[in-house]
């Protein structure tokens, strides 16, 4: 399995190295669309790329994955039997789980430097441990975690001191999480009969299509393109990676991510950013030998069920392009609704700006001036948020909203995050009061203190939206709500008001926005160089770089 360390080392000529085996690995494969449309895509512009659809199978030992064949095809299935590869073909495969007994109870643990919310975070987050000389790897067994790398730190004793060190340094959120393991899940597959024990299969299909039958409470079933491949990951558990082209891929998360509904152009424009994103955020799985997820931690994919001929014909007329900054690609970040501006990099995350990524008033009437009247002071913000027309989203239910949270409810959700985080002062008993002290430009609340009985917590950027349920995006501000006391005044502060605008983090693009400047007959060019100014379309190429480190 890879390691960040090995990717940090040889980042560069990895990224190159990984562009020149997608633009070659493709060869004759081609994007099988149900409408009349254009010639494949040349291999050069439809890279593999490797997508975990079950990330954590064997969470729950009862859960079942059944692949299938569709009508009148076959399954092939690889494995290795003592060391010798072997095929068995057939029409169904279960995959199912058991637990191993271990033969001597087993010490898993690691060190914990980091719990955050985004991917984007915890990135920027290691690059900080990295130049303390602390060696990371970013995990995500539930949450995004920044862990100390694991063949660094290899034995209890060398960890423990890591974890004392790190805490006299004032580093209190990092702590080990050890657990001992008497039995672990292991995979097993069944198939014209006979049951195999196999920590690795591969799956594919005649036609390149497989029915995937996904476990949970209501079992989802959808159809994928590409091939199937399941593997163990860092947690234990196994994940079930999909290998399929980008174009094919794109089919599976562009009518998902904007809707079959929206306007052609704002649909081209998704096409555009959807591929962008995904090649540009290739590394996030290194851990697990994998690269994106399958839903809004990357973007939401669902293979080839719920296709649209809309959303096919926008990827087939944007094929290939990539949006870009200084020939790379752009991080191609989109969300729901802004509330009518957009929002900065460094306003949701920790990390250097992009200078793509900027305020942008949501609105082609020039409502406000950020220049001359920014966001950042709660005046001037509460009147932005007070001016409810004449922006792009001013439709959408989601552009304004007001939300309410006893003190009980966010004493309850303080507690359940500090104490996942083994933070010093998870065990307070009150929480006081809130208050927002700083603001971005874009208005966005950058920290809320939060006063304990115990002391101050201090909540920041998008860590705020993953603690407090009741705020949709940073763009708030707090009313405090009291009990009704004596003679009309106020009585015990019982809870806040939270009182903004937009859903997510509103960096780049705004899917609702889009929809009303697709409507004005905008294209889709002229979307993506209104939400992200001075980047430039092109076709995927070896030329272009994929990722490197932000300065």
């Amino acid at each position: 399995m890879a390691t960040l360390s090995l990717l940090r080392l040889q980042l560069r000529p990895l990224v190159n190295r990984r562009s020149q085996r997608l633009l070659g690995a493709v060869g004759g494969m081609a994007i099988a669309l149900t409408t009349a449309i254009a010639a494949p895509a040349p291999a050069v512009q439809n890279p593999v790329i490797q997508v975990g659809i079950v990330q954590r199978f064997g969470e729950d030992l009862q859960d079942r994955i059944t692949l299938e064949a569709l009508p009148g095809e076959q399954l092939t299935l690889s494995f290795e039997t003592n060391g010798q590869p072997q095929t068995v073909t057939t029409t169904r495969v279960v995959l199912g789980l058991t637990p191993q007994p271990l033969a001597e109870a087993t010490l898993g643990e690691r060190v914990v430097l980091g719990n955050h919310r985004s991917f984007e975070t915890a990135e920027y987050s290691a690059q900080q441990w990295r130049q303390r000389g602390i060696e990371p790897e970013i995990a995500q067994p539930g949450s995004w975690e920044v862990w100390a790398n694991r063949e660094t730190y290899s034995t209890p004793l060398v960890r423990r001191l890591l974890v004392q060190n790190l805490q006299a340094q004032g580093f209190g959120e990092v702590f080990l999480d050890s657990r001992v393991l008497s039995q672990i899940p292991r995979t097993y597959f069944e198939a014209n009969g006979y049951r195999y024990n196999r920590d690795t299969l591969d799956i594919r299909a005649t036609s390149g299509r497989v029915r995937v039958t996904h476990p949970g409470e209501t079992p989802i079933t959808r159809v994928y393109g590409g091939t199937l491949r399941v593997q163990p990951n860092t947690y234990g558990t196994y994940t079930l990676v999909n290998s399929v082209p980008i174009e094919t891929y794109l089919r599976g998360v562009v009518p998902h991510e904007i809707g079959a509904g929206a306007p052609v152009p704002a649909i081209q424009a998704q096409a555009v950013l959807a591929r962008t994103y995904a090649l540009r955020n290739l590394r996030r799985f290194a851990i697990d030998n994998y690269e994106l997820c399958a839903d809004t931690q990357c973007q939401v994919y669902r293979g080839l069920t719920g296709t649209a001929t809309v959303t096919d014909q926008a990827i087939i007329a944007t094929q290939g392009q990539v949006l870009t900054y200084e020939n790379e690609l752009i991080d191609a970040l989109y969300s729901s609704t802004t509330g009518g501006v957009t929002a900065a990099f460094s306003d949701v995350w920790d990390g250097p700006d992009r200078p793509y990524l900027r305020p942008v008033v949501d609105s082609v009437y020039g409502l406000w001036n950020l220049s001359q009247y920014p966001l950042n002071s709660e005046e001037s913000f509460r009147r932005f948020i007070a001016i409810d027309k004449g922006f792009n989203e001013d439709t959408w239910q989601l552009f304004r909203w007001r939300n309410e949270g006893s003190l009980s409810e966010i004493e309850t959700d303080l507690k359940g995050y500090l104490g996942r985080r083994q933070h010093p002062l998870a065990g307070f008993n009150r929480v006081k009061s809130l208050r927002v002290t700083e603001r971005a430009n874009s208005g966005r609340v950058q920290i809320v203190d939060v006063e304990t009985d115990l002391g101050v917590v201090q909540l920041r950027k998008d860590e705020i939206v993953r603690v407090l349920r009741p705020p949709r995006s940073l763009l708030f501000y707090l009313e405090p709500i009291h009990s009704a006391g004596a003679n009309g005044a106020p009585g015990q502060l019982t809870g806040y008001r939270f009182v903004g605008g937009g859903w997510g983090h509103a960096v780049g693009l705004s899917q609702a926005g889009s929809y009303r400047l697709g409507n004005l007959g905008w294209s889709y060019q002229r979307i993506l160089q209104f939400y992200y100014p001075g980047t430039t379309l092109q076709p995927i190429s070896e030329n272009l770089t994929f990722w490197r480190e932000p300065s």
